[in-house]
């Protein structure tokens, strides 16, 4: 279906590598159902390939000047900006996303974050402290060999924004992405040896959950980094504590967005749209709860509907298409069960809620944009992540109130505040539990700012200069330059 798709399941040692051994995975389009790829999970055999030529390449690559290192990351992003292109027609391929959005927001986002790591990385620096006579200074060392384990509905963002800090600060990476989604991955693999990564530092491997778990296990590996859901999460933070391993997780979140009576009316169900729409829903930090005070909440609903009857759904390698399809049969199950579930626990279906009729596309995983009114916090809608276009409106009266809901989840990713008033704009940001919050804006995760999440979801940041401490480890040198005082 396309001239670009990678030639093999894995990539290991700076080469494609196929072991027939492995279990099947299928890479299904989701807009037609059609098998567009047939790969092997890893072997035992591809696995120990992978990890060996992993630490091998990661000690003469941590041996390099920074800047070196920083030239061969940014001319990987330069390929790939090239490439945009057909590395987007492969995205909506693996995904289903349309290629309206992939050619904004995916392999373009992955570009900057090698960009970005690759320009900085030079000028990391440590610390020092006089001591008297003495003193003493820091250094930032690699850690080693890493895990990154991808999700499905970003495949090239998520192993870029893994790959750019742990390899720019020292460390190789063997990703096993998505089973769903693998083959964006193993093209950031093949364009990072073409810009000069030496084979083996970064290592793409098929698989299902234990092959994540075989590579975690692995006592060669010092990190693991993983975006997924809570209980993968926790599952994968316990072998890493039983390694005493390091850690990121950027896991899921069920995110507030609120919005006071004095916010722009425009841009708030802009925002909401954003936060609940976009990617046919499949975000992890999707403002899915979305609080509206009173004097506004006719008003938003009424224009929030009018926009979101206006979606275009369609074929998504159309430029034309708006929302493509979810990203495989299973989610649209799990999706049209919410969505069964809020009927029946008596939220308002005030759009969509059904599986729309689209020529040619039948036995695609389309989901109509879905918005539930009067919505209550006890309603599965408002407590569970759907991962889908499903968003639930819940009434407000003042701000105080706002705050308690909001928080009152076990998630902490993401929120959004819309006012006129930013004092109060700042005021609420402070008080949300949330890793980012957003005023009177939605879901935009550029680079240079960090992207994680507090109480269930989860550990470290992606992203910004913080993505360097947790791919990073310090050392103390302590400098003598006294006479050793010793009471013996």
């Amino acid at each position: 279906m396309m001239r670009a798709q990678p030639t093999a399941s894995h990539f290991v040692d700076g080469r494609y590598l196929e072991d027939d051994a492995g279990r099947e995975i299928l890479c299904v389009y989701p807009a037609t159902g059609e098998t567009v790829a047939r790969l092997h999970a890893a072997t035992p055999a591809v696995i120990e390939a992978a990890l060996a030529s992993a630490a091998r390449a990661q000690v003469a690559w941590a041996a390099l000047p920074a800047a070196e290192r920083g030239r061969v990351l940014r001319r990987a992003a330069d390929l790939i900006r090239a490439r945009n292109r057909e590395l987007s027609e492969l995205e909506t391929l693996d995904t289903g996303k349309p290629f309206q959005e992939t050619l904004v927001a995916d392999a373009s986002s992955g570009a900057d974050s090698l960009e970005f790591f690759g320009g900085v990385i030079a000028g990391q620096g440590g610390e020092s402290a006089l001591l008297g006579g003495d003193f003493a200074y820091t250094l930032r060392e690699p850690l080693g060999v890493c895990v990154g384990i991808g999700a499905w509905n970003y495949p090239t963002q998520i192993a870029c924004w893994k790959a750019a800090p742990a390899l720019a600060c020292g460390n190789a990476m063997v990703f096993k992405p998505s089973e769903t989604t693998p083959l964006c991955a193993l093209k950031v693999a093949e364009i990072l040896v073409e810009a000069g990564a030496p084979p083996g530092l970064f290592n793409v491997v098929q698989g299902f959950g234990e092959v994540g778990s075989s590579l975690i296990a692995d006592p060669r590996v010092a990190k693991v980094s993983l975006t997924g859901s809570v209980p993968t999460g926790a599952k994968v933070y316990g072998a890493a504590a039983a390694g005493l391993k390091h850690a990121t997780l950027e896991l899921g979140g069920k995110s507030p967005l609120i919005v006071f009576d004095d916010a722009s009316l425009e841009d708030a169900v802009g925002g909401a749209m954003l936060g609940n729409f976009y990617s046919s829903g499949q975000i992890c930090s999707n403002g899915t709860r979305v609080f509206v005070q009173d004097a506004l909440h006719d008003r938003f609903l009424e224009r929030l509907a009018e926009r979101t009857a206006a979606i275009r759904l369609g074929d998504p390698m159309d430029e034309a298409t708006q929302m493509g399809p979810l990203v495989s049969a299973a989610q649209h199950a799990k999706v049209m069960d919410f969505i069964a579930a809020g009927r029946a626990e008596g939220a308002r279906l005030v759009h969509g809620g059904k599986v729309p009729a689209l020529q040619g596309l039948e036995a695609g995983c389309y989901v109509e944009p879905t918005i539930f009114a009067d919505v209550t916090d006890e309603m599965t809608i408002a407590r569970e992540e759907i991962f889908g276009p499903v968003l639930s409106l819940l009434r407000f009266h003042e701000e105080e109130e706002a705050i308690s809901r909001a928080n009152a989840t076990p998630y902490g990713l993401a929120a959004g505040v819309f006012t006129a008033d930013l004092a109060r704009g700042h005021r609420v940001a402070h008080a949300l539990q949330a890793g980012i919050v957003w005023i009177n804006q939605y879901n935009l995760t550029p680079v240079e700012i960090p992207f994680g999440g507090v109480k269930a979801s989860g550990l470290g940041r992606e992203n910004a200069l913080a993505a360097l401490e947790n791919y990073s480890q310090r050392k103390t040198v302590y400098v003598g330059l006294n006479p050793v005082d010793a009471p013996y």
